[in-house]
């Protein structure tokens, strides 16, 4: 059965969110029918006896359990395994397409050291043994001439046993220059430490509540685990559960919704802490909470009367005071309410005073580690790392901040290291990216897939692609952490390396100190002992619930601190320029269908974008009808979109879902490198859009930018 482009699309919003959930519908797209396509590379599935590997999807942050299916030593089809606690036999577009990455023309099949000038796309193939003197002689250059503090790596992960290896590695070299890529959850570990005094995450029991509150999170877009949130909203409906979601633009979480509540981008904060004065001056809180187990109770009742009723919050969101009002109650009065927040699909920072004001909400209703509420996790507790260490562990920050410090002059790289992450395309302000990267004399990529950093580095040092490894996979978005197994499917299909074999590799060329603190003679030796008595576990079951990371001694919620920490400056800094010239605000919006982390759409998924978004290379916008007539614009017509940052040519799509004076783009489209079925189509948004500093944490504050929009 071939399934064709319009009747995939037919099946609508819902549906797409129920085939993600349910594996029986996906019996549409059998084995055959994957390869229905006619795209040169994919295989004629064999005939013989079948098997199964179960392992992990790693191609978002959701840690899926999946199982593959073989046909003699082909993998011919992949799907959630039933009964794991993150998916539970669920899986989403992207998870489903892994076998095109797999066998796809886009894997990088041997190591590349660059011929010419960066992003030129000249390659010459070097041996592996070449490629690690290499790295093993640059590094041992830096270190004799006291620059070893210049070295950084940037890694896409930070949990798990390889940027373990990466933060040892630096350590014992010299460096402190461990970075990841930016997300809410640097948000959210920045607002439970001020909060609660914990080094934690935060994960939601959404499908144990019945009344979700969500600032902007797309629960359904693909918002921390995806198909765990996908089954949990799924879960809270069956129980009669209600999601109330605000946000600028109805999203298909908003469409899913009980309630869709517009308001001015920017402004969760305000509207957060509305809601707890009408709580606090209608005495509706949960006394028991706040009396023992919360500190400085009264100072932010006090700030939050004097500067934040339903009169001046309306003023500054939009939102109505009846509507303030009742939602406040509405959701005081729930069994088991919670308050989330990050936008889209978490990927991007927010400020802290906008988290640490809807965690007050969980806060005031006394739903912090109980169930249906917010559960503190904290970091992998799993694994160890055995032998010879110097030094104090590296610790994590944020690229972006790196990114902006190297600009600024604040900070000197003389050598960077990428590893499943793609910074040249997903950080925003993608000039200044370029910039950055400019100034660093050494970058190398370790991608499977020549993306735009791969095409922008040094050298390239391809890993196994996660179908072909070990490695573990940790989960500590939601309210009990997992720890799952990458299980190898198939041998490596060509001359690539686990990037952890390398790491070790490198420590070994380098001697001394690094030699003795690496002395495992592979990753998958590392990773066996590091796992201890957990690696029977997981090769046995896949996976297991992490309760170490679960058991974490609650403490008292500080309501007090800076309260300048809650004042949101997206407005303002986002006024920047002419205001006749930018009348209108940009903001991005994610969907399920595109994929925009280190990973792009593989050609299956490309094939499901909407019409709305992308047809052929031209991306649309997202336009309020009021807003296009005002401007002469009208369904398809052509537009240019300028910003402060850049200029494009768009298309235009009239959605009354949006607020008159915003313009809406997609992320994850406008690819400059993979292949011909994502590069060349639609524009990087990231290039239309700047970083906004939060001052009270030094993360990205900003979800937007002012902007024209001119017909062509």
């Amino acid at each position: 059965m071939k399934i064709d482009r319009r009747s995939f699309l037919s099946l609508g919003i819902g549906g797409a969110a129920g085939i993600v959930l349910s594996p029986l519908p996906w019996k549409l797209m059998d084995d055959s029918a994957i390869w229905t396509q006619t795209w040169p590379w994919t295989p004629v599935p064999p005939k013989g006896d079948a098997t199964y590997v179960n392992s992990a999807c790693t191609l978002c942050p959701g840690g899926c359990g999946i199982s593959v299916r073989k046909i003699d030593e082909r993998a011919v089809k992949i799907e959630g395994i039933k009964g794991h606690p993150v998916n539970d036999g669920g899986i989403c577009l992207l998870g489903l397409s892994g076998l095109q990455l797999l066998y796809g023309p886009t894997r990088i099949k041997t190591p590349l050291k660059r011929d010419g000038e960066r992003g030129a796309g000249k390659w010459i193939e070097i041996s592996w043994e070449e490629a690690i003197s290499n790295v093993a002689e640059k590094l041992g250059d830096l270190r004799k001439n006291g620059k070893s503090g210049s070295v950084a790596f940037i890694s896409g992960i930070d949990k798990s046993t390889v940027p373990a290896l990466f933060k040892r590695f630096l350590s014992v070299y010299g460096s402190s220059g461990f970075m990841r890529m930016p997300s809410a959850a640097d948000s959210y570990e920045l607002a439970v430490y001020h909060s609660l005094g914990l080094k934690a995450q935060l994960g939601f029991d959404i499908e144990n509540s019945d009344f979700v509150l969500s600032f902007g999170s797309g629960i359904i877009e693909g918002w921390g685990s995806p198909v765990y949130m996908m089954r949990a909203n799924g879960n809270l409906r069956k129980t009669g559960g209600k999601i109330i979601q605000i946000e600028p633009r109805l999203s298909n979480t908003a469409a899913k919704s009980n309630k869709w509540i517009p308001l001015n981008p920017g402004t969760e904060y305000a509207l957060a802490l509305g809601l707890a004065d009408v709580i606090i001056t209608k005495s509706l809180y949960n006394r028991d909470y706040i009396n023992n187990s919360t500190s400085g109770f009264g100072e932010f009742a006090a700030f939050v009367q004097s500067l934040y009723s339903p009169d001046k919050v309306e003023k500054i969101t939009g939102i109505k005071k009846d509507i303030i009002e009742t939602l406040a109650v509405d959701f005081i009065k729930a069994a088991k309410p919670v308050a989330i927040c990050g936008r889209g699909q978490g990927r991007a920072q927010s400020s802290l005073g906008e988290v640490i004001a809807v965690q007050a909400l969980n806060a005031l209703v006394g739903n912090i580690n109980r169930k249906g509420g917010a559960f503190t996790v904290s970091d992998p507790g799993y694994f160890s790392l055995p032998g010879v260490i110097s030094g104090k562990m590296a610790e994590t920050k944020p690229a972006n901040i790196f990114i902006n410090d190297v600009n600024s002059g604040k900070c000197t790289a003389n050598a960077l290291f990428i590893y499943e992450a793609n910074p040249l395309y997903s950080l925003p302000d993608s000039n200044s990216v370029k910039e950055a990267f400019a100034k660093i004399p050494f970058i190398v990529s370790f991608s499977s897939f020549m993306d735009e950093t791969a095409m922008n580095s040094d050298l390239v040092l391809p890993n196994h692609i996660y179908l072909e490894r070990y490695e573990d996979v940790y989960i500590g978005s939601i309210p009990k952490p997992v720890v799952s197994l990458l299980k190898p499917v198939v041998n490596p299909q060509f001359n690539t390396k686990h990037t952890g074999d390398v790491i070790i590799q490198i420590a070994k060329k380098m001697g001394s100190s690094l030699a003795d603190s690496f002395r495992w003679d592979s990753y998958d030796s590392f990773l066996e002992k590091a796992l201890g008595d957990k690696w029977k576990v997981l090769s046995e079951e896949s996976f297991f619930e992490d309760k170490k990371a679960a058991e974490l001694s609650l403490k008292k919620f500080d309501f007090t601190g800076d309260f300048s920490d809650f004042k949101s400056l997206f407005l303002d800094l986002n006024a920047q320029g002419n205001p006749d010239k930018y009348p209108l605000v940009l903001i991005p919006y994610d969907s399920v269908r595109i994929a925009n982390g280190y990973i792009g759409n593989p050609p299956f998924v490309v094939k499901t974008v909407e019409d709305t978004a992308l047809k052929e290379k031209d991306i649309f916008v997202e336009v309020n009808p009021v807003t296009a007539k005002a401007l002469g614009l009208l369904e398809e017509s052509s537009a240019m979109i300028e910003t402060p940052k850049g200029k494009a040519k768009v298309k235009i799509h009239l959605f009354e879902g949006i607020m008159p004076g915003l313009v809406a783009m997609p992320r994850g489209l406008g690819h400059s490198a993979y292949d011909k079925y994502i590069a060349g189509k639609g524009i990087n948004v990231n290039e239309l859009i700047g970083t906004i500093e939060d001052p009270a944490s030094g993360l990205d504050a900003g979800w937007g930018i002012r902007a024209g929009l001119l017909k062509c």
